[in-house]
């Protein structure tokens, strides 16, 4: 058994050893930057290879993300030790066990002298779980486990916990991984969400290592940290399928930018850098949605029924006309007739593509049928015999209506290329088209699509841009012609500056005139033009990078959060993302406060994979004290009466404060923080999808009988409010009936 160590003796020999462990990464961040200069510097004047210059801006952006990751592991580098029993173990003393010592951190750190070791496990290692599994009833071969606590380089304290036998006399331990929880969850909170990556419980690691390839539901109540499981269960699947991820990336999809703001710092500090955050109303790159809208509005919007609405108002675009539409084509009359046209869009609409590209085949039809038109009135024998034309005349009879004016402005006129932002602005500002896209829908749904013009795209339209950019395919993306000329000039512009550069680097010195001629600048050798394709060819951008600017790119793993606030359209959105279908899903479906949310995850994700999905289940409450709980599982009741709330296994002794309405809560608030040490959030109906996701030490909840009343998910939302709090709630106002 391990003898007790003074407290003292036991952090100056951890300090020794993460002594030794700065050193190396010491020179590993010393190493990164060496090589970062010399690939800024590393330009031949000579030789000014456009393929050098990818490799090299490809290098310095891998050698960026290596420094990120490596400065961010100074935020408490090393946090734990466990002494692992093992017969293959260097003997430290006679009479002793063989122990195989481990450390524990954020990343790991490798000695590559003669003894090849590992100075520091990853936290994600497979080596590193038994020290959040091991038990006393389990302890996993664990013979002892140490929490060290660090300030930037400096060994703050240590915790032990003897996990096999009894502890020697004297023995104080201060059980490592409960101490280490019960400092995390009555820490005072600030305005980012910290890592958990210290105090992972078995539950909580059995999730985030859990290896299923397809969707994963996470289902807990408030302060079970689904949240943090979610996030850490990013960074391990990033370790753990590194090649796979790196290339095609990981999207985390959170409620509201507040709550990106707050989930920020995690996964940097656990050594991920590239991952890309983002809102739902985020998710169409370059479209930026900034109009209110009703709860009547999110409702509709948010339904299945929106797909045959759309479909509709894109369909409202191939029209017949009602009367042959004459056509000025040379001396000869040419006239298309409502036939024709009905044709030419029945071929169009059977070739199953979207608008813009089944437009192809409709032009081709009515250009043929008009070709044939043509060539009946033209070729027409006056004996009666057969058609004086040939099939290579009607050919070219078709290559010339092709390029007829005439024929080009009736295939506009009744199949046009359309743009998603276009069709949807005219189908909500106008009555006449919500009534022919939705007229056997109710006067509630007609009525919640309407806005009046010039009131700008909401945040629910962005799954219907979504939608519509797929019914009409090519061209209907909000990126216009002109963003790609941007983009093109944009990369024109940065191929000048990089030619600049080596221009710059040769050698002025030299004013001979015979050796002057002789010398190629950067520009002699390929123009901005050519490089900027070289770039275009090769993208140098990061994954990241690269996948936030496309619509249609497939992630490798998207894990969404808030998951319940998902509408039908929504999860088309996302699962476009996805088309792997490898995906985890965090949520409370009792937390639900969307008007067109999901009630049940089995309905949510029936339409995508059926019934193959897996669902865990977080069982404990980190967060909530007790004391709020009581009043929170009241509101659970009402919610769902069968549903079983998560255990909360903390008390502060401070009861649930009631007040009467009047009492001014900016008052209390300041009462309550006093000294600057703890955060208060004041929650009221119009407000409480702010505090979605996010945690305070006090909560004061202003109202609450209004916030029920102010939606048909008020129960959800008020159930939200008082589960924010980690150490006080104080409620203001008249209660609702729980009756």
């Amino acid at each position: 058994m391990p003898r007790a160590l003074n407290p003292s003796q036991s952090i100056a020999e951890e300090q020794r050893y993460a002594d030794v462990l700065f050193a190396h990464l010491d020179t590993e961040v010393r190493a990164a930057q060496r090589r970062l200069d010399q690939v800024q510097a590393d330009v031949d004047p000579d030789n000014p290879d456009a393929d050098a210059l990818v490799r090299r801006e490809t290098e310095y952006h891998g050698l960026n993300a290596k420094l990120d990751t490596l400065n961010v592991a100074e935020i408490g580098l090393v946090f734990g030790r466990i002494d692992v029993a093992d017969d293959n173990a260097e003997n430290p003393a006679p009479g002793r066990p063989r122990l195989d010592r481990r450390y524990i951190g954020r990343i790991g750190i490798d000695d590559r002298g003669d003894h090849y070791r590992t100075l520091l496990l990853d936290w994600r290692a497979p080596m590193a779980r038994p020290y959040y599994l091991a038990t006393t009833a389990h302890p996993e071969g664990v013979e002892t486990r140490r929490n060290i606590r660090m300030r930037g380089r400096t060994v703050t304290a240590v915790n032990d916990e003897v996990l096999v036998g009894d502890p020697p006399p004297g023995f104080e331990s201060d059980v490592g991984s409960e101490s280490a929880l019960r400092r995390a969850i009555n820490a005072a909170r600030s305005g980012r969400m910290r890592s958990i990556v210290e105090t992972i419980q078995r539950e909580q690691d059995d999730i985030i290592r859990e290896t299923t390839r397809g969707v994963l539901v996470v289902q807990g109540g408030p302060g079970t940290g689904k949240t943090a499981v979610a996030l850490h269960r990013a960074a391990y699947l990033l370790y753990t399928w590194r090649q796979q991820l790196a290339r095609s990336g990981v999207l985390i999809i959170g409620p509201n930018a507040t709550f990106l703001d707050y989930i920020s710092r995690v996964l940097p500090e656990l050594g991920e850098t590239g991952v890309v955050l983002s809102t739902v109303g985020a998710l169409v790159p370059g479209f930026h949605p900034t109009g209110a809208e009703t709860r009547e509005a999110r409702e509709v919007k948010g339904s299945a029924e929106m797909l045959t609405i759309l479909t509709r108002a894109v369909q409202a675009y191939e029209t017949i006309p009602d009367h042959p539409v004459p056509l000025a084509v040379g001396s000869v009359p040419l006239e298309a007739t409502p036939a024709m046209v009905r044709a030419a869009r029945t071929r169009a609409r059977r070739s199953r593509k979207p608008h813009n590209e089944a437009r192809a085949f409709f032009a081709e039809h009515l250009t043929q049928s008009l070709a044939d038109a043509l060539a009946a009135r033209i070729g027409e024998d006056p004996l009666g015999g057969e058609n004086l034309l040939s099939g290579a005349d009607v050919d070219q009879l078709f290559d010339d209506l092709s390029e007829e004016p005439a024929v080009r402005s009736l295939i506009d006129a009744h199949f046009p290329v359309l743009s998603a932002p276009d069709v949807l602005d005219a189908l909500l500002t106008s009555r006449a088209r919500i009534e022919e896209a939705a007229g056997d829908y109710d006067e509630y749904t007609q009525a919640a699509l309407y806005r009046s013009p010039g009131s700008g795209f909401s945040e629910s339209d962005t799954a219907l841009i979504d939608e519509l950019i797929e019914l009409i395919g090519p061209g209907a993306d909000v990126h216009g012609a002109q963003d790609k000329e941007d983009n093109s000039d944009d990369l024109v512009a940065e191929a000048e500056e990089a030619l600049d550069a080596l221009s710059s680097s040769e050698s002025t010195d030299n004013d001979d005139d015979q050796f002057e001629a002789e010398i190629l600048s950067a520009h002699d050798v390929i123009d901005a033009e050519t490089l900027a394709q070289r770039q275009r060819e090769t993208d140098v951008r990061s994954t990241a990078q690269r996948a936030r600017a496309d619509r249609q790119w497939a992630y490798g793993h998207v894990i969404v959060d808030e998951a319940q606030e998902l509408s039908p359209m929504e999860w088309r959105m996302v699962f476009r993302r996805s088309p792997s279908r490898w995906m985890t899903v965090v949520g409370d479906t009792a937390q639900t406060s969307s008007p067109a949310g999901t009630d049940s995850w089995s309905e949510a994700l029936a339409p995508f994979v059926g019934e193959r999905f897996r669902t865990r289940e977080l069982t404990v409450n980190y967060r909530t004290p007790k004391e709020v709980m009581s009043v929170a599982d009241e509101i659970l009741a009402v919610i769902d009466p069968d549903a079983k709330p998560a255990t909360a296994i903390r008390a502060t002794g401070l009861e649930v404060r009631r007040l009467p309405s009047g009492t001014d809560p900016a008052v209390i608030a300041a009462q309550l923080t006093e000294g600057g040490e703890r955060t208060a959030s004041i929650v009221t109906a119009a407000t409480v999808n702010d505090v979605k996701g996010l945690e305070f030490d006090h909560v004061i909840v202003v109202e609450p009988r209004q916030i029920v009343s102010s939606s048909p998910q008020g129960w959800q939302d008020l159930y939200v409010a008082v589960t924010r709090a980690t150490q006080t709630l104080t409620i203001i106002g008249e209660e609702p009936s729980r009756g």
